[in-house]
């Protein structure tokens, strides 16, 4: 018989040149960089089963280029493929807890019991994820039947559940049709769709498909108030913009959207949270508040496409091995902030060495043709008119103004007016 063995030994600190928590697009985007270049021991902390983010449970296409088009599965395996030949290490099924005091050194948990890494650097690549019904205060009691659209997928795709007949989707976003294909993969109705916006949040295109080729009806102006059903959901209660109320029958629903960046490690350890996004406040290199540690993905910005974070991971990956070779820690920059409705804009920092890369904005209601003002103390920096935006859509501002910023001076303001 083994003898078990000692408590520190599992406890006892592995040191890696560069950790990387998160095995989605920007983790194993920012370890394969990493890896090809020499930067030394490369490892990947993954807490699911098997890499590949988000992408792993979308069975639609849309993912990798133009010219070599792929499902989210097929971009997964592509990814992960790409960080192990490299030459990274990929370990799943390792929770990444907590940081020590001092330093890029992280306690874990996996497979053999805890453990304690120490690296030169650390890249948080830990994502974003849905809010659940509770967040989003909708009363009801807590039957069976309710998802969000990652819970759907993984159910769907990847352990074949049966999940009812009849669906409702909350939500008129990209992702709400993901969500209303899985729905529909799975051999059940979508009821409808239900949005307390006006109108759609994707394409005219795609929502009018929606609908005269699978006759999904889109409730705008509507709110779901109330969660009907014990044992199993019976339907749901809606509010529609006219105040009249109205019971639809089902035994799913599906809530979609209102993304938040899966920040928990990051707040943990201290670093700056942009109040905006709520992820990591960074600059242009990816850069956080506590020395050592970068971030990219959707952590800072939920929620943007696979490619986005991958190439940011990349871009990421870039300023890790400026960091090994020497380079100095930069300051915490100058913070950028938006006016209503604008809701987000990242990167949320300007600093004179950081790469000027364009931001990403979101709105909270649709604009058209907005033109973005860029002040600082009352000083304009810039201006320029964008295309028409919707919510749940991305804009992009070009940083052409950066050289303008005073390093000394207050916060950059980035308004519509």
């Amino acid at each position: 018989m083994t003898a078990p063995r000692h408590p520190d030994a599992l406890t006892a600190p592995r040191h890696v040149d560069v950790l990387v928590v998160g095995a989605g697009p920007a983790g194993l985007a920012a370890a394969a960089r990493l890896a090809a270049a020499g930067a030394g021991r490369v490892e990947v902390l993954e807490r699911e089963a098997r890499p590949g983010g988000v992408p792993r449970h979308c069975a639609h296409g849309g993912f990798g280029t133009w010219t070599h088009p792929l499902t989210g599965p097929g971009y997964a395996r592509l990814l992960t493929q790409a960080a192990e030949r490299a030459g990274a290490t990929v370990r799943t099924g390792v929770t990444a807890l907590d940081w020590a005091p001092d330093g890029p050194v992280l306690t874990a948990v996996g497979p053999g019991g805890p453990e304690t890494v120490t690296a030169r650097a650390v890249v948080l690549a830990t994502g974003a994820r849905e809010r659940p019904r509770p967040a989003r205060l909708v009363p009801g009691t807590r039957p069976a039947g309710v998802y969000t659209t990652g819970e759907l997928q993984q159910a769907v795709h990847l352990f074949g559940q049966h999940i009812g007949t009849r669906a409702v989707v909350v939500g008129a976003a990209d992702v709400s049709y993901a969500a209303a294909d899985t729905v529909r993969a799975a051999g059940a109705e979508v009821v409808a769709l239900v949005t307390e916006h006006p109108r759609a949040q994707t394409g005219r295109a795609r929502a009018r498909a929606a609908l005269l080729r699978h006759g999904v009806p889109l409730l705008t102006g509507t709110t779901v108030t109330a969660l009907l059903g014990h044992g199993r959901l019976s339907g749901v209660r809606v509010r529609h913009r006219d105040g009249r109320t109205t019971v639809l029958p089902c035994d799913t629903v599906v809530f979609t959207g209102d993304f938040v960046p899966d920040h928990e490690l990051a707040r943990r350890g201290g670093l700056t949270l942009d109040p905006g996004t709520r992820g990591p406040a960074v600059a242009g290199s990816l850069h956080t508040s506590r020395p050592g540690v970068f971030a990219a993905g959707n952590i800072l910005h939920a929620v943007e496409p696979a490619g986005t974070a991958a190439r940011e991971g990349a871009r990421a990956a870039g300023a890790v091995l400026d960091f090994l070779a020497g380079a100095p820690w930069p300051a915490p920059g100058v913070p950028v902030t938006v006016a209503p409705p604008l809701r987000w804009i990242a990167p949320n920092r300007v600093t004179p060495d950081a790469p000027s890369v364009p931001h990403l904005l979101r709105t909270g209601v649709p604009l058209r043709r907005p033109v973005l003002y860029v002040r600082q103390d009352g000083r304009l920096l810039h201006h320029e008119r964008l295309p028409t935006a919707l919510p749940d859509r991305t804009l992009a501002l070009g940083a052409r103004w950066h050289h303008r910023v005073d390093p000394d001076g207050g916060e950059v303001r980035v308004s519509t007016g």
